[in-house]
């Protein structure tokens, strides 16, 4: 199978997952308990029957379920997540306004936990035994551990208040290149990283160590290939396949986290607004903001495949 044939075959294999993706986001809103009329009701007020009504037929209420799942799909393949009923105004809007923010800071944390996991994984395979690869490895166990939105809230004390190296507020009103802006992204970055190079450091060294103790890297030696050669050009390349797997499991993590971490950073990113979209049952924005994360992770888990592709193209067969 050649390359192009395994990409058209996976990205066909995504259509019913992206179709599960909505059937799934759809029924986890309209399936709460309660009436969404409710919801849709300003507080105190006294409506009508006819008003409620009204309500029901402009938001489809009206309709059985799966008429008003295909009506919201037909919506939801243009971009059309109506109108937010707590802010009035469009939810496509107010996500495309804060979709950067939350890009740019998963962008953030990807980079930050590859470019701390794998060279640490593989220094740590390298030098199994010794005190490196003890201290990595106590390392690895306190970043899994330790709570994302508490190490935020040390990070933003200790080098926003007693350092003062970083400014605890975000900027405002700033595109998403502006220095001040990516300078605010570095503590929420670490926060959603470290968690992530942490497990990516332990795949790599368990990767590694495996792939060491092969014929071939024996055979490598055995022909007079330098040690730097080996490791890098043939074990670390075979080591990467599980590790990334694992990084496209944890772009799900860090998107994920970003729910929580936007809040504790107090970010406009898409996150915070499903949080406050759930606080206050917003379900138009709850749907589309689910939707997009899905969205996301499907995608991320394509690329994986891809990537895998180039790294052992036996895979495609």
């Amino acid at each position: 199978m050649s390359l192009r044939q395994y990409v058209t075959k996976r990205l066909l294999l995504t259509v019913p997952i992206l179709l599960g993706v909505t059937v799934i986001t759809f029924l986890m809103t309209h399936l709460q308990p309660g009436d969404p009329v409710d919801v849709l009701i300003p507080l105190g007020a006294n409506p009508s029957e006819e008003a409620i009504r009204q309500l029901r037929r402009q938001y489809h209420l009206n309709e059985p379920l799966y008429v008003q799942y295909f009506l919201w799909l037909k919506d939801a393949m243009v971009f059309d997540f109506g109108v937010s009923i707590q802010r009035d105004s469009l939810v496509s809007e107010a996500i495309l306004t804060r979709l950067p923010y939350t890009l740019l800071l998963g962008v953030f944390a990807l980079f930050i936990a590859v470019a701390i996991g794998v060279p640490a994984g593989i220094i740590a395979a390298v030098r199994k035994g010794d005190k490196v690869d003890e201290v990595s490895r106590i390392a690895a166990l306190l970043g899994i551990a330790t709570p994302n939105f508490w190490l935020g809230l040390i990070l933003i004390f200790i080098f926003g208040v007693q350092l003062g190296w970083i400014s605890t507020i975000p900027p405002s009103d700033v595109s998403v290149l502006d220095p001040a802006l990516l300078t605010y992204m570095i503590l929420p970055a670490v926060t959603l990283g470290t968690a992530s190079s942490a497990l990516l450091m332990r795949i790599m060294r368990s990767s590694m160590i495996e792939e060491l103790n092969k014929e071939y890297v024996r055979m490598a030696r055995a022909k007079g290939l330098a040690a730097r050669t080996v490791i890098v050009k043939h074990v670390a390349r075979n080591s990467l396949i599980s590790v990334v797997t694992v990084a496209a499991l944890q772009i799900a993590f860090i998107v994920d986290g970003a729910v929580v971490i936007e809040q504790v950073f107090s970010m406009r990113g898409v996150g915070r607004l499903i949080l406050q979209a759930i606080l206050q049952r917003d379900f138009p924005i709850i749907q589309a903001g689910v939707l997009m994360i899905g969205v996301v992770i499907v995608f991320a888990n394509l690329a994986a495949d891809i990537i895998y592709s180039f790294l052992d193209p036996r895979i495609r067969y």
